[in-house]
């Protein structure tokens, strides 16, 4: 995120640092990414760490309070270590970049009621943008990772996850509220009504759309394996000639095209992953996970224009991403 935590000082993660033994020397801000909060560090021995910070009230797809996005979040952490470490792997999974464990051994540590941390070797490299485009190379071997992601056993830690969106509820009141201005929460909250309302029918076409092709899946019962959840060029890194996964967030047990329709631009990527995994890519399944994340997006950003704001950068950022979202969407629309 652009702008820094409320509620939170850069004392207390500086604090919070010392469960890991770490005693920064040095201290940055880093301005990057779209949800979570970043800092490097150096510590006294010249180590440098990426440190993350998460705002557990952003984390609904863990369940519901931040006790629960908590749980869900140390178990996302855990999940990363054991299959960074897995023993079915001659390496591990060494593209997993996982988070350290504390003296205690916890991937992730509370910070008030509210956050929590979690400390990351920095490694070094080249990360990615949402929305690049990789070539055909660089598709192919994000394609070979999550074959060797997707045939490692599940860790115990590894939670299913259904194709449901958590944040359902929150586009459904939308949608049932547009009648009266959006008053009071911001000056992208009106914008965000009008937009809604003059594309509501194709939205809720693309709900029901959701609500079938979620039913098919449930009825093929398809074998669930371990999943990124977000495998785009945005969590790449590029460390020399390799390409490492970063952001095991939303880590979890679904079908292989949970990941596969961010990655996959055409056949010939769907052929690859069916030559070295075994198991040939749905079509429909591509389809639901495509539309799942554009309507939870539309979720998401309503959820926080619908709450205070004032006209920053990233809620500039949020207002024009659900435009772009909300007008592709309708323009798919059958």
């Amino acid at each position: 995120m652009e702008e820094r935590p409320t509620g939170i000082q850069d004392s207390d993660v500086r604090h919070a640092l010392h469960g890991w033994g770490i005693d920064p020397v040095s201290w940055e801000y880093a301005p990057v990414g779209f949800g979570d909060y970043h800092w490097t560090a150096t510590d006294t021995r010249d180590r440098r760490w990426f440190v993350t910070v998460a705002d557990l009230t952003q984390k609904s797809w863990y369940g519901d309070g931040t006790p629960a996005a908590f749980r869900g979040l140390r178990d996302a952490m855990d999940t990363a270590v054991a299959l960074r470490d897995a023993d079915a792997q001659p390496h591990g999974l060494d593209f997993v970049v996982a988070p350290v464990r504390t003296a205690a051994g916890e991937t992730v540590r509370a910070l008030g009621t509210r956050y929590a941390v979690s400390v990351f070797p920095l490694v070094p490299g080249t990360a990615g943008h949402f929305g690049e485009t990789l070539t055909a190379h660089d598709r192919g071997v994000v394609v070979d990772l999550l074959t060797r992601l997707h045939r490692t056993a599940p860790p115990a830690s590894a939670r299913p996850l259904p194709p449901e969106f958590a944040t359902r509820p929150q586009l459904d009141s939308a949608l049932k509220e547009l009648a009266d201005p959006w008053d009071g929460f911001g000056p992208y909250a009106e914008p965000a009504r009008q937009l809604l309302a003059d594309h509501a029918a194709a939205l809720r076409r693309r709900l029901d759309e959701f609500d079938r092709r979620a039913g098919e899946l449930r009825d093929k019962g398809a074998p669930l394996v371990v999943t990124h959840g977000e495998p785009h060029p945005g969590n790449l890194l590029r460390a020399g000639e390799r390409l490492l996964l970063l952001d095991w967030d939303t880590v979890g047990l679904a079908v292989p095209e949970r990941d596969l329709w961010l990655v996959a631009d055409g056949p010939d990527d769907l052929v690859r992953y069916e030559e070295t995994a075994g198991r040939k890519p749905d079509a429909s399944a591509l389809a639901l996970y495509r539309l799942r994340w554009a309507l939870n997006d539309v979720a998401e950003f309503l959820e926080l224009l619908r709450a205070p704001h004032d006209r920053t950068p990233d809620a500039r950022q949020s207002w024009d991403a659900l435009a772009d979202t909300v007008t592709t969407l309708a323009a798919e629309a059958v």
